[in-house]
């Protein structure tokens, strides 16, 4: 990716290790200018069901789960460790998933670390506000409440399903 112009790279599978193999391959080939999003948090969560039903994964995945390479919700311990190790592997950003249900993980992520951390708003965050909004139980204007949440637990950066919607409301 990196040699195609890719000027960030993100391993999503939290491999322990694989931000330091990358760290060392970009420097290897001189890419020193790309720089590595590490999923350091990445939740075993039910918010992801809206992509996986998108994609078709939901289906290959039946019954089980992915707790044995994504975070248990319950353990924000983990989290933090998981960060420590991709800052000293060469991350350049830490991301946490999903954004919602983790401010408290967001927050303290921020808190250890001086690089930028981002917060991925994932599909059924996005799923449940639209259903919220289009049900009128809640305006519009919960999307930017549930943005600046995310923003105010300590996120430099989010990303989120609402971006297309977000940039045709700029002013510019």
């Amino acid at each position: 990716l990196a040699k195609a112009g890719a000027q960030i790279v993100a391993p999503s599978d939290m491999m322990d290790g694989r931000v330091g193999a990358i760290r060392t391959l970009l420097e290897d080939e001189g890419m020193v200018n790309t720089s590595i999003l590490a999923y350091s948090a990445k939740y075993a969560s039910t918010f992801y069901a809206p992509f996986r039903d998108a994609v078709g994964s939901a289906a290959a995945l039946g019954k089980a789960d992915k707790l044995s390479f994504q975070l248990d919700p319950a353990n924000a311990r983990e989290a933090l460790r998981e960060a420590e190790l991709d800052i000293a592997e060469g991350a350049d950003m830490l991301l946490v998933k999903p954004a919602m249900p983790c401010l408290d993980i967001i927050t303290k992520v921020r808190e250890i670390s001086d690089i930028p951390v981002f917060a991925y708003q994932v599909s059924g965050e996005y799923a449940m506000l639209m259903a919220a909004i289009h049900n009128g139980w809640v305006p519009n204007h919960a999307i930017y409440e549930s943005l600046l949440a995310i923003k105010r637990a300590g996120a430099d950066a989010i990303l989120s399903y609402f971006t297309h919607e977000l940039l045709h409301e700029l002013p510019y």
